[in-house]
């Protein structure tokens, strides 16, 4: 609380006697009593130190005693909004709810800007069951909340991803103040950025149960579930909310956000050019503009959008980057002139000081200077492996839980339990390692859809992870025990109405390109037993340093260290090997390698596979018009070429952590045999 004057709250006190006893109401409210009472002795009806008796005296729980003291005081001093706050507190704590919000309504109407009092006010309401006044006084509170000192250090925790921090600050602010809207929707932020989805969801929703108009906490709720592929639950929240701001530009963007992830490119490219035509200094709309038109193949209009988007922000990292993820273009001389210039400037941030150096590496190596070309890709992975959280010890302690788990025996006991859907084709493998040219032949197909990389499987993992069945519950996926028979037929049925929204052409068939999913292998078997499992691999250095060359939006956190890399092939090729052991011929495997050398003969063994009869067009893929969002969208709209099997060798020197990481298995590669001597390695 400010001392000062009790009509502003502001002014200065110069009293020690009066700041010490502030000081003291916050550590001892009985001593402060005990002073502000020795206080009046001195000074009788000094309006300070009466409030501060009263407040003391509240805060022991004593609030008749405080009435007393502050509704004269209120009458004195009628423009005084702490007094009426403190004494609409202490009705409240009577039991006097309707004086209270008089009282505090009356504080409000005196300084508009008063938090304390509005979020004292919307409590009290909702504590009344008076849910339309309280939800306007809370977008009172939050609209006036921009400058709230208390709110101020947790923000610039969360800006600077000091997100324990910032969680312990927003904890201690709502274990008084429970209802505190903003602060629940900064605490969402802080813990979605900690992965933990589902405990950012009830937050945000427990916010917009208290304040339905709360625009920030509706639009990150949107994003949410939009990130987390919830697209039409998202596309409600973004249609209320264009309902109350019919041209809020970052409303209309997110809905262009969820066009895309619903393939519906078109849609998304007239919303981000109306925008632009409005609002044409925008370049981050400009780059977006750019991703969908270069899913949709319409590769000249992209590079004009990504340009542009330079042209009004030159140190724009982020647009430097999407011309080098096009991976067939080519940059200009003086575009790495200005690149050089920029990264290492002080007016950059730290984000597009990443994307600059993840660019200058592509633009120097297709200029073969191999080098620069490294150190640049080196330097922007060392960055961004500051700002990311991954440990890779964790997730070799998962694939070993999962070979102790998924044994013989465990599937024996549970044969065809799942759905009976043919119609899922699912691709794993590591990013970067031909999955999406397998998903772009087999698309090609008349009988197969192409859709993107859902995300249903791995989302279902993490529900399971977080079921509790008991006091004595299990981690995924050990909980898997636990599961009746019907229960994963009905997972295999919520997974197909799930992806249902992403298939728009009634085909027999579709594709699910998650890489990740390699590591739910033995779920997907599970809920979905007839559906087929295809996974891609690449040479372990062609591989690991393409990942390491790639600058991720979203997730891949081991792909920022070279050892990480390695760790996590040997990992996902040890797993694999696990699951040929223990359900053989269950996944069918592709060496990218050998599709690249001799495609023809590979693509009929994976139509056969896959119970499909050949189609000419499979060959034809780089004809399929279909839209594409992954970074390999231009290199499948072209023949097969096999220069980029090899790129990885003009590195080959700066290479050796990767090289020790991954070990044994280049020598052995591709033999997949080799990949059973897995066990002696579980150690490393």
């Amino acid at each position: 609380m400010d001392p000062g004057s009790l009509n502003q709250g502001t002014a200065a006190n110069t009293s020690i006697g009066l700041v010490r006893i502030e000081r003291l109401l916050g550590t001892d409210p009985f001593q402060a009593e005990q002073q502000a009472a020795e206080f009046l002795v001195a000074k009788p009806g000094h309006p300070m130190a009466l409030l501060y008796l009263a407040i003391a005296r509240r805060l022991l729980r004593k609030p008749g005693a405080a009435i007393e003291i502050l509704t004269p005081l209120a009458s004195r001093h009628p423009n005084a909004p702490l007094v009426q706050l403190h004494l609409g507190l202490a009705q409240r704590e009577s039991g006097r709810n309707h004086e209270a919000v008089e009282s505090l309504r009356r504080a409000v109407s005196i300084k508009q800007d008063f938090t304390d009092a509005w979020l004292a006010l919307a409590d009290l309401l909702t504590a009344m069951h008076d849910k339309e006044a309280a939800a306007k006084a809370f977008l009172s509170y939050a609209d006036h909340s921009t400058n709230d000192p208390r709110l101020l250090e947790p923000a610039v925790a969360l800006r600077e991803q000091r997100y324990a921090e910032a969680e312990s600050l927003l904890r201690g602010l709502l274990q008084n103040q429970p209802n505190d809207i903003v602060a629940l929707c900064m605490l969402s932020e802080v813990i979605e950025c900690q992965g933990r989805t589902h405990e950012s969801e009830d937050l945000l929703i427990r916010c917009l149960n208290l304040a339905p108009g709360y625009r920030r906490a509706r639009h990150n709720y949107t994003v949410l579930l939009l990130r987390h592929n919830k697209v039409m639950d998202a596309m409600q929240e973004i249609d209320r909310l264009l309902a109350e701001s019919p041209g809020n530009p970052d409303y209309l963007k997110l809905r262009a956000a969820l066009h895309i992830n619903l393939r519906e490119h078109h849609e998304s490219i007239n919303i981000y050019q109306a925008l632009l035509d409005q609002f044409p200094l925008q370049p981050d709309v400009w780059t977006s503009l750019g991703h969908a038109l270069k899913s949709v193949g319409r590769r000249a209009d992209c590079m004009k959008a990504y340009r542009k988007a330079i042209a009004v922000e030159p140190g724009y990292g982020e647009a430097y980057w999407a011309i080098a993820n096009v991976k067939t273009e080519h940059f200009t001389e003086a575009e790495v002139a200005a690149m050089l210039d920029q990264v290492n400037s002080p007016a950059i941030g730290t984000e597009d000081r990443i994307k600059f150096h993840f660019a200058l590496g592509k633009a120097l190596e297709d200029g073969h200077d191999y080098a620069q070309s490294f150190r640049h890709y080196d330097e922007g992975n060392r960055l961004r492996y500051k700002t990311i959280r991954y440990n890779r010890e964790e997730f070799s302690a998962y694939v070993q839980r999962c070979k102790r788990f998924f044994t013989d025996a465990f599937f024996a006991e549970r044969p065809g339990c799942g759905g009976d859907y043919a119609d899922p084709i699912f691709i794993v493998g590591l990013p970067r390692s031909g999955t999406t040219l397998v998903e772009q032949i087999l698309s090609s197909h008349s009988c197969v859809e192409g859709t993107t990389e859902l995300p249903e499987i791995i989302a279902m993992a993490k529900t399971l992870a977080a079921w509790k069945a008991g006091s004595d519950s299990q981690e995924y996926p050990e909980v898997l025990t636990r599961m009746e028979r019907g229960l994963f037929r009905e997972l295999g049925t919520a997974y197909i109405n799930q992806t249902r929204i992403h298939r728009k052409h009634n085909r027999p068939m579709f594709i699910d390109k998650m890489p990740e999913n390699f590591a739910h292998i033995g779920l997907i078997h599970l809920i979905l037993p007839n559906a087929r499992i295809i996974d891609v691999r690449r040479h372990p250095l062609a591989s690991g340093f393409s990942i390491y060359k790639q600058y991720f939006a979203r997730g891949q956190e081991f792909s920022y260290s070279l050892e990480d890399i390695g760790s996590y092939y040997r990992n996902y090729v040890e797993l694999m090997a696990h699951f040929n052991k223990v359900l053989p011929g269950r996944v069918y495997r592709i060496i990218y390698e050998s599709l690249v050398q001799d495609t023809e003969n590979e693509v009929r063994r994976l139509l056969q596979h896959c119970n499909l009869p050949y189609e000419s067009a499979c060959l034809e893929f780089y004809s399929n018009d279909r839209a594409v969002t992954t970074p390999s969208s231009e290199q499948v709209r072209s023949p097969i070429y096999r220069d980029a099997m090899n790129n990885w060798v003009p590195y080959a020197s700066w290479l050796g952590p990767l090289q020790a990481s991954v070990g044994d298995l280049i020598d052995e590669y591709p033999n997949i045999s080799a990949s059973l001597k897995m066990d002696e390695h579980a150690a490393d």
